[in-house]
């Protein structure tokens, strides 16, 4: 058999075909980790980087956030009159978030041209005395900071834009299979034994730093990846689609005042950041409506939203209510939302995280749990363990290659080859199983693709240079 067939033996044995799939998942794996490996440790060190800031970002941004003045807390209709004072005309009001606790300023959060999507114009107010402590851009229900904005851009684009998403949308479909194929080679491989006399040389200890990281945080990375793929670009929808489907959406409430008017269902993906409202010709006032603020507060107290971090956001046209909703996703969490007719202020729509199905739930507290925020200071600790932990995998991996690499033309082992001598029926799995997934996860199967056109080439380039050297005169070997 030449260097470059992909001739297959006919009739393997039980025992063959093991050890056959065995070194068609061993090349996958490594495939993975070599041309998937770098964008995974991008995601790893800047995800790490995102949830071990928000006390940098505090100390950053004290001028803005802690209130120069104490006293009592003067209405909101006056604390947005300061804001709109502060920043002109032109913006226009999308939200307000009241002061959280004594020595904190309020946020009142304007919109215009030019900002990208979900940020806002916030324009930070000391409650007590109505001075303008500065105006900063703020992103997304986290309300995160210009600081973590970057990070949490380079995490999810690399400062690239909507382009740059599907960096990270491949790290995150190609994690859960690189984690499950490392577990079945360890599975495999875990009762061969080295002798006793052979020497650990430095590719082996690499190769066992790797695979015993890779046990302890195992689990993590799956969740890592699962959580990841809810705010992708491509998968991201299937997901919203499939949630649609299996009626696993989340309850959400309508503005809409007309009583015929359908709630519209969220999922997270969509819901990853705030987008602005859409202006019509039959906006309302801000003035009317600004004038309605503290009422409409004190109705929603009444109606039992009692979470400090609130959000209200006045209607922009004619015929809606008042959005207001909690957005405490710490433990216990608070995410209720209603809505309040600015008129008679009833309650006129509501969703409490209460009555969410199990679904949503789980997969609320998995996203607040990946952004690092669900339980504190904790859940910071265990998601930057992993993101270290995922960085140390990478690198040993990474040296393991780098040891054990073969000179130019020694090796023949491609995916291809190895997929040649797997079974009928492996290769019908093989293929149904790539099929599905790559459809599900579309930047997966393109991914794949490629990695099969770069090991066609492989193979091709390994076939030339094996021939050559045969046709090369003895003497010249």
């Amino acid at each position: 058999m030449t260097s470059g067939s992909f001739t297959a033996p006919a009739s393997p044995s039980k025992t063959e075909s093991a050890q056959t799939l065995r070194a068609f998942l061993t090349r996958l794996h490594f495939y993975v980790g070599l041309f998937v490996g770098p964008f995974l440790l991008v995601a790893a060190i800047t995800g790490t980087l995102y949830v071990l800031t928000p006390q940098i970002e505090n100390m950053l941004y004290r001028d803005q956030l802690v209130a120069r003045s104490d006293g009592p807390v003067r209405p909101l209709a006056e604390q947005i009159a300061a804001a709109r004072a502060a920043i002109g005309e032109g913006p226009r009001l999308f939200a307000v978030r009241p002061s959280t606790a004594p020595g904190r300023t309020t946020r009142v959060m304007f919109t215009e041209p030019g900002l990208g999507g979900s940020e806002t114009r916030t324009v930070f107010i000391d409650p007590a005395s109505l001075a303008s402590q500065g105006e900063l851009i703020t992103y997304g229900t986290s309300g995160i900071l210009p600081f973590r904005i970057t990070l949490d851009y380079l995490h999810r684009n690399l400062l690239l834009g909507d382009i740059g998403r599907h960096y990270s949308e491949l790290a995150a479909s190609w994690l859960w299979i690189s984690v499950l194929g490392g577990l079945l080679l360890w599975y495999w491989q875990r009762g061969l034994k080295r002798p006793k006399t052979a020497r650990i040389n430095d590719a082996a200890r690499a190769k066992r730093l790797h695979t015993l990281i890779g046990l302890w945080v195992s689990l993590g990375l799956l969740f890592l990846s699962a959580t990841g793929l809810t705010w992708s670009r491509w998968a991201g929808d299937n997901i919203d689609v499939f949630r649609s489907e299996a009626g696993w959406v989340t309850p959400a409430i309508t503005t809409a005042l007309d009583p015929h008017a359908a709630a519209p269902a969220m999922g997270e993906h969509a819901a990853h950041g705030m987008g602005a409202p859409v202006e019509t010709a039959a906006a309302v006032s801000e003035q009317d409506m600004v004038a309605r603020f503290d009422g409409v507060v004190a109705a929603a107290r009444a109606a039992g939203i009692d979470s400090p971090m609130i959000e209200i956001r006045q209607p922009r046209t004619v015929g809606q209510a008042f959005r207001v909703s909690e957005y405490d996703r710490s433990w216990p969490t608070q995410v209720d939302t209603i809505a309040v007719d600015p008129g008679s202020y009833t309650v006129t729509s509501r969703a409490d995280f209460e009555s969410f199905p199990v679904v949503a739930k789980l997969i609320r507290w998995g996203i607040d749990a990946h952004m690092g925020v669900l339980f504190g200071v904790a859940n910071q600790i265990v998601m930057a363990t992993l993101g270290i932990a995922l960085t140390a995998m990478i690198i040993y991996g990474y040296r393991m290659w780098w040891l054990r690499r073969p000179a130019p033309g020694g090796s023949t082992r491609t995916l291809m080859r190895s997929f040649s001598y797997l079974s009928p029926v492996t290769k019908f799995m093989v293929l149904a199983v790539a099929l599905i997934v790559g459809i599900a996860l579309p930047v997966m199967g393109v991914s794949l693709l490629l990695f099969l056109l770069i090991d066609f080439f492989r193979a091709a380039l390994a076939e030339v240079m094996a021939s050559e050297q045969r046709n090369m005169p003895s003497g010249t070997r």
